[in-house]
């Protein structure tokens, strides 16, 4: 019992281990040339655009609910022309930058995760090898590069979108568009959007590492790559939301929040 338990901490910690040197190598290796643009611009539009209907509709669905539920409260304590405020706080915060970021590494860990899988267990990593191309540089940065990019203008669209349904549902409890946007506005400050604009790039990084390594990772065929895919999405998920715990407090000390 004691050994298999020490096994397991033994292969948790290896594992651990290789994924930090694979996310410094990947990380050390995206300002090295030679940097391969036209893939990049494909994996940009597969992540920014490709991922940009259901940002759309999760964004003001997730929204309205959450505005549904402030103007309900803040209106039976006579403080609904509040709801402006609470939502940027909410929104802007907290959950926007998680709920895209879910949103997009269910997406995109799976995609990148099957399709490098697929290529590492039909031989093609090692014909890129072969030919003298560095898979961390063909495969692996431009993914990373293209989730830098996408995410952080997708959580924007998020935001944008989840606060406007807000307004929608603050008119149903007769709150004027001009009060509920003077709310926004006014507490819609550079230390609240730094609070939220961090988290994308960290989420992209993080996606794009886990996602790769996986792929790279895989073993026993298609099954094999299966398996990969649903690990790199739970990882994903999952690090996203302890991710954002743990950025939430140090940009909260470092404000002296």
């Amino acid at each position: 019992m004691i050994r298999t338990v020490i096994e397991r901490l033994r292969r948790t910690l290896v594992t651990v281990q290789e994924f930090t040197l694979f996310t410094v190598a990947l990380i050390r290796t995206a300002f090295i040339p030679p940097f391969y643009g036209r893939e990049m611009m494909h994996q940009l539009y597969f992540a920014g655009i490709g991922s940009l209907l259901i940002v759309v509709v999760s964004g003001t669905v997730a929204g309205q609910a959450l505005a549904l539920q402030l103007a309900r409260e803040l209106a039976q304590s006579g403080a609904k022309s509040q709801l402006g405020h609470f939502m940027v706080i909410s929104v802007v915060r907290a959950l926007g930058p998680v709920l895209v970021g879910m949103v997009v590494a269910s997406r995109m860990a799976a995609g990148i995760t099957a399709e490098i899988g697929a290529m590492r267990s039909s031989d093609q990593i090692d014909a890129l090898v072969a030919f003298g191309t560095d898979p961390m540089k063909r495969l692996v940065v431009p993914r990373m590069v293209a989730l830098v990019i996408a995410l952080p203008a997708l959580v924007i669209i998020g935001d944008t979108l989840a606060v406007a349904g807000g307004g929608l549902v603050g008119m149903q409890y007769h709150i004027t568009w001009e009060s509920y946007a003077a709310g926004v506005l006014r507490y819609l400050t550079p230390r609240n959007l730094l609070v939220g604009m961090i988290k994308p790039f960290l989420f992209a990084i993080m996606i794009a590492a886990v996602a790769c390594w996986k792929g790279f990772t895989s073993e026993g065929g298609a099954k094999g790559v299966g398996v990969s895919t649903t690990e790199s999405v739970v990882i994903c998920s999952v690090g996203i939301l302890v991710l954002d715990g743990i950025l939430t407090r140090l940009i909260f000390r470092m404000l002296h929040w």
